[in-house]
């Protein structure tokens, strides 16, 4: 019999390594201080739990009251200068231009082929400056994109530039993500932002508990309300107990963060998609935006738009499972006759539905809702069903709709 605790637990050994090695982040002391069980997680020394607080119980409280996650480890990064939303466009799928001032993109890096390279946030401040959060484990290849891409970009065009590419240690600047139905509440007080005129991917600089230059975009990755707070990592600490001081609000882990994020149906890099899949097979159109279908100027675009047209020939899928212990990384999907459809590429218990849930990827006749499979698990099949994503209701602040 497992417990549900032990489950979770048991999941996270493949992600996270024990190993001490590893960079720091300006609140590694303070985890240490708080009971925090840190691991490595692509390179960086993180908590994956708090010893106060079961992953499970890190979960509920982040979808019930609100929690606070470092995730400073992420690649900030900011890109100055004329045309650097050209430049940018020249890397990902996203429509830049088309954004309002101040506001933000998922997108993905894609290559020739049309394999995803990344996923990250692009945030255009203005036609002169973009702010960009990507993936600690592809840093260096992150980096690379962009600064290869700017030498392509001015061989390309034929013309000096003056656009300028600034990238962010963990020790220069600090992340942290504020998550729950209780983060607006908790923050505003803090703030002198409006928080009620701050809405889902949008952006804006204020002070929060007395301390200037910090970055406020309304997003997150637990399918809840919250937001990201790009902060001085000299600053983090007293920004981060500042918070503490609201009894509603609590620390949480890598644990909690990773299930939580499953339940949303949010992709993990490295997991769920990599440089084998399109957006297409990874049910990611909607991030090929329709102008940028119509330029067709991105990366591996005749590959995507072909799949956009005649359909792709696999897809990501959500499953649950009401029996056994959850499918893992790398667990089979099977059809009712046995035959292998595919891999489960993530999968955990979900202590907000209390079954089990898994995304993978299937061919695309067996990725209807409603399907049942088998999921074999140490060599013993239970049954599944394709479920539709998210797993759990998402509750983003979005702008109200204006009827006309």
């Amino acid at each position: 019999m497992f417990s549900i605790r032990t489950i979770i637990s048991n999941s996270l050994k493949k992600c996270y390594s024990t190993t001490k090695g590893g960079e720091i982040t300006s609140l590694y002391d303070f985890h240490v201080e708080n009971g925090g069980k840190m691991v490595n997680f692509g390179g960086f020394l993180l908590p994956v739990q708090y010893s106060d607080q079961s992953i499970v119980n890190s979960h509920l409280c982040t979808r019930k009251n609100a929690s606070v996650f470092d995730v400073s480890h992420m690649l900030q990064t900011e890109i100055t200068g004329k045309n650097c939303v050209n430049f940018m466009e020249s890397l990902c799928t996203a429509d830049i231009q088309g954004l309002a001032e101040n506001s933000a993109s998922l997108t993905v890096f894609t290559n020739e082929n049309g394999g995803i390279l990344d996923d990250l946030i692009v945030t255009k401040v203005n036609e002169e400056f973009l702010y960009v959060v990507s993936n600690a484990a592809m840093k260096k290849q992150d980096q690379q994109i962009m600064l290869n891409g700017l030498q392509n970009y001015k061989k390309l065009h034929n013309r000096d530039s003056d656009i300028k590419i600034e990238f962010f240690e963990p020790l220069q600047r600090g992340l942290v993500a504020l998550q729950g139905p209780k983060a607006a509440e908790a923050l505003q007080k803090l703030t002198d932002v409006d928080l009620k005129t701050l809405y889902f991917m949008n952006t804006r600089i204020g002070d929060i508990a007395n301390i200037q230059g910090c970055r406020i975009t309304r997003c997150g990755y637990t399918g809840e309300d919250g937001f990201e707070l790009s902060i001085p990592a000299d600053k983090a600490v007293s920004i981060v107990k500042a918070l503490l001081e609201n009894s509603d609000i609590k620390l949480a882990g890598l644990g909690a963060r990773d299930s939580l994020r499953l339940e949303a149906g949010l992709c993990l890099y490295g997991s769920d998609i990599n440089s084998e899949m399109t957006p297409i097979d990874g049910a990611l159109t909607w991030l090929v935006a329709k102008r940028r279908r119509e330029t067709q100027d991105f990366p591996g675009a005749s590959k995507i738009l072909r799949q956009i047209k005649e359909g792709s020939k696999i897809k990501r899928i959500g499953l649950t499972s009401t029996s056994g212990p959850p499918p893992r990384h790398g667990s089979q999907i099977l059809s009712e006759n046995n035959e292998l459809l595919g891999e489960v590429t993530s999968g955990c218990p979900s202590p907000s539905l209390g079954l089990n849930v898994a995304m993978g990827y299937v061919p695309i006749d067996y990725s209807k809702v409603g399907t049942k499979v088998g999921l074999k698990i140490r060599d013993k099949v239970y049954g599944g069903v394709v479920e539709k994503m998210p797993f759990v209701k998402a509750n983003y602040f979005n702008k109200p709709k204006v009827n006309k």
